[in-house]
């Protein structure tokens, strides 16, 4: 906390936490055939509430890729930001080299 004094009064200014961003980590199915723009299909384990199965449920977010140099089939990790256009609420983070 900071003290900051203006007119012989005591102010208190609060220190705001900076959020989390969500990360996934998934699979490129679609690269650039929008400039700067990938699809990444992000894969989850769930379990049926009632017969206890596993099974696969998929999620494919819009991401932007600022250099270009992720490809279709590397994993990439992404991260939630604020909306860059109608679809895309996530950046590109890493993409691991081969």
């Amino acid at each position: 906390m900071a003290t900051q004094k203006t007119s012989s009064q005591a102010v208190q200014l609060a220190v705001v936490p900076v959020a989390m961003h969500r990360r996934f980590t998934g699979v490129v199915v679609s690269a650039h055939k929008t400039p700067k723009t990938i699809v990444v299909r992000i894969d989850r384990t769930e379990i049926h509430p009632k017969y206890g199965k596993r099974y696969i449920v998929s999620t494919k977010f819009m991401a932007h890729d600022e250099t270009m140099v992720a490809n279709e089939g590397d994993t990439v990790t992404i991260e939630e930001t604020r909306p860059l256009s109608a679809r895309k609420r996530f950046r590109v983070v890493s993409v691991p080299q081969a």
